[in-house]
């Protein structure tokens, strides 16, 4: 059985907006990838890696996605003898908020979503069926 419903919005809503500054040790880090049991390998702005941990309340709650945003408290984890890196404390949902913030790094700008067709990708037999013109004989 899962967490309470109010339980659930409340840590939805409390990710939605951004704080007003960021706490000594604290860094927004990008999501590379999920590496099972509720770590994730993030890289910094720096272009630095490090594996941190989901804490349970995030856990069932809120999924996150390769290229998503997060923030870490590198200092939460120095006791403990392990790989672990940092503590995802805040998940980046509403990004444009969140840009607009002081912190947010200048490493990490908005990558267009357009592309555009050139003459060649429109000539390209890639995926396509062959015409009808052609013959196998």
């Amino acid at each position: 059985m899962g967490p309470p419903r109010r339980k659930v919005l409340a840590t939805a809503e409390e990710t939605l907006f951004p704080p007003d500054e960021l706490a000594q040790g604290q860094q927004i880090g990008r999501v590379i990838k999920a590496t099972g049991n509720n770590v994730y390998l993030v890289e910094f702005p720096s272009k630095a890696r490090a594996l941190v941990e989901l804490p349970a309340r995030f856990r069932s709650t809120i999924w996150i996605k390769r290229g998503s945003y997060v923030v870490v408290d590198t200092s939460a984890l120095e006791d403990r003898d392990n790989k672990l890196g940092g503590e995802i404390i805040n998940i980046v949902r509403d990004e444009k908020a969140w840009r607009k913030a002081p912190f947010w790094p200048k490493e990490f700008v908005k990558q267009p979503t357009a592309v555009e067709s050139s003459d060649e990708e429109d000539e390209s037999n890639v995926g396509k069926m062959p015409s009808s013109d052609e013959s196998d004989a």
